[in-house]
């Protein structure tokens, strides 16, 4: 990498929600930043954690036994094959990292396409 990269850039780059944005990959994981308001889909990755980073706003990860309530700089990662929908009342900023590949919903079918930023 021969610069840094500025997440806020990023996001400013794209006004859609739930469209995760690669900015990067290392050691096979991609890097990305998203916009999110309103409920995602119930979902689960069997072969892998989920890894949520608030950059902005304030985002509940609803477990079916919970909810985590994020805040900025605050981080959660599910675990794998735990089922968890994340839901923003407002407009939250996030930086995900998963395997290059990983479906956003778990499933590959519903997954939405990866995009760079």
């Amino acid at each position: 990498m021969a610069d840094s990269i500025s997440l806020s850039d990023k996001l400013a780059t794209f006004q859609d929600y739930w469209s995760p944005r690669t900015v990067t990959t290392f050691n096979d994981c991609d890097v990305m930043v998203v916009k999110v308001k309103g409920e995602f889909t119930w979902h689960k990755h069997d072969d892998t954690d989920d890894f949520f980073l608030v950059l902005k706003g304030h985002l509940d990860i609803e477990l079916r036994d919970r909810t985590v309530t994020l805040g900025p700089g605050e981080l959660y990662v599910v675990p794998k094959g735990v089922e968890h929908r994340p839901v923003a009342r407002e407009e939250v900023h996030l930086m995900l990292i998963e395997p290059t590949g990983t479906p956003n919903t778990g499933d590959e079918a519903t997954a939405a396409a990866r995009k760079l930023a």
